[in-house]
């Protein structure tokens, strides 16, 4: 698109292949409206919202992304709004004829020099946050725990000015569960691997109940028993909160004395993620966020993308980039496991996007999907993790996860994050406590309503005013100072944080 003033009537076609572009003004465009090109608005079109820029006839193929997102339900005239309705819902990727590792991209040239402050543990990964994580065995002792967290903050963490804060990692899980079924191995490890987060140092601190079926034992590695406090050996509630607070004052010491250093930036584990997305996601925000991610790889980085069921109608965009086909592999059987998931549940596709996206001018899983791939930049697929599994390895990873931002969010912490990018065009202040989350926004007007929760606008991109390739390394510097603690994102700010949320797909009993 020309660099405009945005006065001027401005739509973006994003492939040469593409039938439709979406309108860039705020406020969208009335009947009537006239582009440089001769195309006229025949109606209404709102801003992100779909107009034609030829006749598409019924039945015919409504093309975004140079790649079909449905088909006509009806005539749609040149210069009309393409409302949802007007769209059918095509029929997904086949898995079983999906190329694999087909069209590996060639790896990029190092990005060599690139370093953050970031506190280096034993065993290699390193933290941008320095915090004492308090993981729960079962949801039953989640109220003695943020009691003891109280007193924590207020009478012992003063004294230990080097840590950051203090998190319970309170669940829903535990008890009253399947734990033998087959599933129960997600919410398990997600569990064990959340309390395995760079960011926690290494200070391992579980409290049980005592009668649970997850056994605390389960969640520390050697299973120390000087890790675990059961509240069934106190005697009284004020003994519980005591036998907290002594454990948690003996690791405070130990992290008190962690500093920052000098890190290469491959010591950076960065999860990316969407949500309240909309029709300026993929032209805007998630293009950056995929060029970034490509210059974090560069650098040695291991980056996540995940959200399966905003991957798996663009999947055979995917399985061609896979390193091999292993990994491609692995790809289809995270796919093929969601669709079997969905199906168990009496659930398909169509149950995303949410009402919000359709708003912002997505009009249905196949269109958002498109947009959300592009987050994960150009590299080779390097492997693919379970969810709550932990990345082991470097470059360009896929964490399957829900798509729920809170469940997602938590899956990749468990994957080891310590730093996460997520995007926005709809507006939502989520939050980590254990991880940064960095908010990108896709247009400039949520920039400017919400100037306070927005840490970097992408908006600017489709007014002409910035490059992908400008904004991308934008957002990779912030992360380099946001890791090192030099800057602070709004959502650490304001201390907005949500909830942990588990995914459990087995049985509860």
């Amino acid at each position: 698109m020309s660099k405009q003033p945005s006065e001027n009537p401005v739509y973006i076609k994003v492939n040469p292949k593409d039938n439709i572009a979406i309108i860039v003004n705020a406020g969208g465009l009335p009947k009537g409206t006239v582009f440089p090109c001769g195309l006229e608005l025949i109606g209404h079109v709102p801003q992100g919202h779909k107009v034609a820029l030829t006749d598409i006839p019924q039945g015919a193929a409504i093309i975004r992304y140079g790649e079909v997102i449905g088909h006509a339900s009806q005539l749609i005239p040149k210069g009309g709004w393409i409302d949802e309705s007007l769209v059918q819902l095509p029929d997904p990727p086949q898995l079983e004829e999906l190329s694999i590792a087909s069209n590996v991209p060639q790896t990029l040239p190092p990005l060599e020099g690139y370093t953050f402050e970031g506190y280096l543990n034993e065993d290699g990964s390193v933290g941008t946050k320095n915090i004492l994580g308090i993981t729960t065995s079962v949801q039953c002792v989640a109220g003695v725990l943020q009691y003891a967290v109280k007193r924590i903050k207020n009478e012992l963490l003063p004294r230990f000015p080097n840590v950051e804060d203090v998190v319970a990692l309170t669940h829903t899980y535990g008890c009253g569960v399947a734990i033998n079924a087959p599933d129960a191995v997600i919410p398990v490890r997600t569990i064990q691997n959340l309390a395995q987060n760079p960011n926690f140092g290494g200070e391992l601190m579980v409290v049980g109940l005592g009668c649970e079926k997850l056994l605390p034992q389960r969640l520390v590695p050697d299973g120390d028993a000087g890790s675990i406090v059961s509240l069934q050996d106190s005697h009284g509630f004020i003994p519980m909160v005591e036998a907290i607070m002594e454990m948690a004052e003996a690791r405070l010491e130990k992290l008190n004395r962690r500093k920052r250093v000098t890190c290469p930036a491959s010591g950076l584990v960065v999860g990316l993620q969407c949500g309240g997305s909309d029709a300026f996601s993929g032209v805007t925000a998630n293009p950056a966020v995929g060029y970034a991610a490509d210059l974090l790889v560069r650098a040695g980085a291991t980056v996540l993308f995940s959200e399966v069921t905003e991957v798996r109608d663009a999947i055979h965009l995917l399985t061609p980039r896979a390193v091999n086909k292993e990994v491609g592999q692995a790809l289809i059987r995270e796919m093929q496991w969601y669709d079997d998931y969905l199906q168990r549940g009496s659930a398909d596709r169509s149950a995303n996007p949410t009402p919000g996206n359709k708003k912002g001018g997505l009009a249905n899983i196949v269109e958002k999907a498109l947009g959300s791939i592009v987050k994960s930049g150009t590299s080779p697929i390097a492997g693919v993790l379970g969810p709550g599994e932990k990345a082991a390895e470097k470059g360009l990873i896929f964490a399957a996860t829900p798509a729920s931002d809170f469940v997602c969010g938590t899956l990749q912490l468990a994957s080891g994050i310590n730093l996460q990018v997520f995007t926005t065009g709809r507006g939502t202040p989520y939050g980590l406590s254990i991880a940064p989350v960095i908010k990108v926004s896709t247009r400039n007007s949520l920039a400017e309503q919400w100037h306070d929760l927005i840490d970097l606008n992408a908006g600017t991109i489709a007014t002409g005013e910035s490059t992908i390739e400008e904004v991308g390394w934008e957002l990779f510097r912030l992360i380099l100072d946001v890791a090192s603690g030099r800057k602070q994102t709004w959502a650490d700010h304001w201390g907005i944080h949500n909830d942990l949320a588990l995914f459990n797909p087995a049985p509860v009993t």
